[in-house]
């Protein structure tokens, strides 16, 4: 049963939209530079926290944990209620319903496995959506260890075309039941289309799957690449010893840069690894962001933070203008002009927070339309950037005046 926390006052976030976020509470406006919010997919709870009902409608969310956006699409993965929500259209008021729920037989379902129908019907905590160029839409389901590909977006319910990472459509268990390959998965969090070449990053499995042909027809073809450890077979965090410019502890997004290189969220170890080109073969990443060193991977969370610092940075994405990451125990998506190669580059902006140094959830204040509570997922198309504000139940879409 959900309890919801029901704000106090007659406040509503479509009211709260209409108010300056920059008023003298809030944020200085260069703190944000010529980002604003726009619209909100999910919780209108402004003034506090609002839990999504026990039986959820295509308007609410419940933890989202990923977003896609592109010119006419936006996808949210409804992580907590085990479904993902299809909008052919970017929303243009707060609240507005989805055109279409995948992984459940309705609207008001929200069990895993579409609500025990089982796996060939539904989803267990789907954590990544994409479209990708050439039409397939793709559905990271991390729970079912594998990932769902239909040939294009789908306009109605039904189930996927084909399913990587297991041998069939009812097959849910870790790495098909047996020692890791390289066609399984463990808790595939994310993924991307980065110039070409298709990346997921297996949680896990404490590694990064690369198939350098794009996406696979065929469930049985292993990748060409396996980046963070020594081989196909292993799954050792930090491949079994301290983290280096190879290892990673829990990566979890990937995204690429302006002049082909790669750049992995690598949240367990508080850090971004970087390669100038891509790997065509398991090597050290080339920079770090986000620690002192390649060898560091410790938190700082009891003390002022600062713009080169992450608490489990979840995700990142080329964003217009640079690189933006989500830094998710900070609570605030930071923003660079261009790719920072070195972790002493300080970012242009933050999102969320009225300083680099600050990062409380919501900023120790009430919700509100640019505040943020546990941020898991970026998306970033043309002059928009989507934020999986998950502890907030909720999708913000910022806009660049």
């Amino acid at each position: 049963m959900r309890v919801q926390i029901i704000p106090t006052g007659s406040e509503h976030l479509g009211t709260q939209l209409g108010v300056d976020p920059f008023a003298p509470d809030g944020p200085a406006p260069d703190t944000y530079g010529p980002w604003r919010p726009e619209v909100v997919v999910g919780a209108e709870s402004a003034g506090g926290l609002l839990l999504p009902p026990a039986h959820p409608t295509a308007s609410f969310v419940y933890a989202p944990r990923a977003v896609w956006l592109d010119d006419d699409l936006l996808v949210v993965a409804d992580t907590g209620n085990h479904r993902v929500l299809v909008y052919n259209r970017i929303p243009s008021s707060n609240g507005e319903p989805a055109d279409l729920v995948l992984g459940q037989p309705d609207d008001v379902t929200e069990g895993p496995q579409a609500g025990g129908a089982g796996p060939a019907a539904g989803m267990n905590l789907p954590t990544g959506v994409l479209r990708a160029d050439d039409g397939r839409f793709l559905v990271a389901d991390a729970w079912n260890h594998r990932i769902l590909v239909w040939d294009s977006v789908p306009d109605a319910r039904r189930p996927p075309d084909l399913a990587l990472g297991q041998p069939g459509p009812d097959d849910i268990l870790p790495n098909r039941g047996g020692e890791p390959s390289g066609c399984s998965f463990y808790w595939p969090f994310g993924m991307a289309v980065v110039d070409g070449r298709f990346y997921v990053a297996d949680t896990g499995n404490r590694r990064v799957l690369v198939w350098t042909g794009g996406i696979p027809c065929d469930p049985d073809q292993p990748a060409g690449v396996v980046l963070g450890q020594p081989d196909a077979v292993n799954r050792g965090e930090n491949r079994d010893g301290p983290a280096d410019a190879g290892s990673f502890r829990w990566p979890h997004q990937v995204t690429g840069t302006a002049d082909g290189g790669l750049v992995v969220a690598d949240a367990g170890n508080h850090r971004l690894l970087g390669w100038h080109a891509h790997p065509e073969t398991d090597r050290p990443a080339d920079y770090v962001l986000g620690q002192p060193d390649m060898t560091t991977a410790v938190e700082f969370p009891y003390r002022p933070q600062t713009g080169t610092g992450f608490r489990f940075p979840y995700a990142a994405v080329r964003a217009p203008g640079g690189l933006a990451v989500a830094d998710t125990a900070n609570n605030r998506v930071l923003m660079w002009d261009g790719d920072p190669v070195d972790q002493h580059v300080e970012p242009g902006h933050v999102l969320g927070q009225p300083s680099f140094s600050a990062n409380g959830e919501n900023r120790w204040e009430q919700v509100a339309a640019d505040t943020l509570c546990w941020p898991y997922g970026l998306a970033a198309h043309g002059d928009r950037i989507a934020i999986a504000d998950s502890g907030n139940n909720r999708v913000v879409l910022w806009t660049r005046s």
